[in-house]
């Protein structure tokens, strides 16, 4: 939680009573159904939380906004990014019922009103919106051809609607079919003093 603060100094007392209940709560759920390696469970704030904040320091989602979090597992990146943005509505989609029913728990006990959950698969899905977040469900092509029928025509963010993703290793090839439209962020460039981070990316594709 402390490295949490540490970039991220600005938040609400709300947003910090959030971000500190999610230990509790995650632990407790995790015990009944594992969304998070037992072993990874002491590392939930740099490891998970932090990670998936790392999209809020490449755009900050503005009031209105609706986000799809695609193969959301234990509600990452999501739920963290639907605590740093209050106003805008994040939905949560997984094929793996009992992930979903972790999200609704933590989403309950967390107070969160800006939240929905599906348990479907994105071929199913059928709603709009603006943003698709997701970390590692898929190889980059495959994720844009499943999800383009999802993006919203309105614009109104810094950046146009799309893709932001969270990645490991290498990615070129991955990336190359979007070169003109596809940015690639070092995680070590938003978090340089912790070193989970080091092989780690956030990709941006327009849509």
């Amino acid at each position: 939680m402390d490295e949490l603060l540490k970039y991220f100094p600005s938040l609400t007392d709300n947003q910090r009573r959030q971000f500190m209940l999610m230990d509790e709560v995650y632990r407790d759920w995790n015990a009944k159904i594992n969304v998070i390696s037992r072993k990874d469970i002491d590392n939930l704030y740099p490891h998970h939380v932090l990670h998936s904040l790392a999209l809020a320091q490449i755009l900050r989602f503005k009031p209105g906004t609706h986000v799809m979090d695609l193969g959301t597992g234990g509600g990452f990146p999501g739920i963290p990014l639907a605590v740093m943005f209050p106003d805008a509505q994040f939905h949560l989609v997984d094929s793996i019922g009992k992930k979903i029913r972790v999200c609704n728990e933590v989403v309950a006990a967390l107070g969160l009103t800006n939240v929905t959950t599906a348990h479907s698969r994105v071929e199913e899905e059928k709603g709009r919106f603006h943003f698709v977040v997701s970390r590692a469900v898929m190889p980059l092509p495959d994720l844009v051809k499943l999800v383009r029928k999802n993006i919203d025509r309105e614009q109104f963010n810094a950046l146009p609607n799309g893709i932001l993703c969270l990645k490991g290793g290498d990615l070129q090839a991955e990336t190359a079919p979007f070169r003109n439209k596809c940015e690639v962020t070092p995680l070590t460039t938003i978090f340089p003093d912790n070193d989970y981070f080091t092989t780690k990316s956030a990709v941006y594709v327009a849509i």
